[in-house]
């Protein structure tokens, strides 16, 4: 077990919305069990629920696609318990098992 492994009981990210997986993987190994793990902007400004024919900047449309990739991964990651809350722009919260 590395130095800093099971030494948190709570995280909170906000970054860059393309890396989110690569986060999660890497902070399920720092979290203790029954630590939360909470996700910012899971929303996208709504975007993760607009059509794929919908007319957006670049920018959105880039993040709303890793946003997406995200909240389905989270969907279905048995190592968590999940909830994705409609406060602000959206806020996931992982509980780790």
């Amino acid at each position: 077990m590395g130095k800093h492994e099971e030494s948190f009981d709570y995280v909170f990210v906000d970054a860059d919305k393309i890396n989110f997986i690569k986060y999660h993987e890497l902070l399920l190994k720092l979290v203790k069990k029954g630590g939360i793990i909470v996700y910012d902007n899971t929303l996208w400004f709504g975007t993760v629920a607009m059509s794929e024919d919908e007319k957006m900047e670049d920018a959105l449309w880039e993040n709303r696609k890793a946003t997406q990739e995200f909240n389905n991964y989270i969907a279905n990651d048995t190592r968590v318990e999940s909830t994705l809350l409609s406060i602000g722009d959206g806020v996931t919260l992982c509980r780790c098992l």
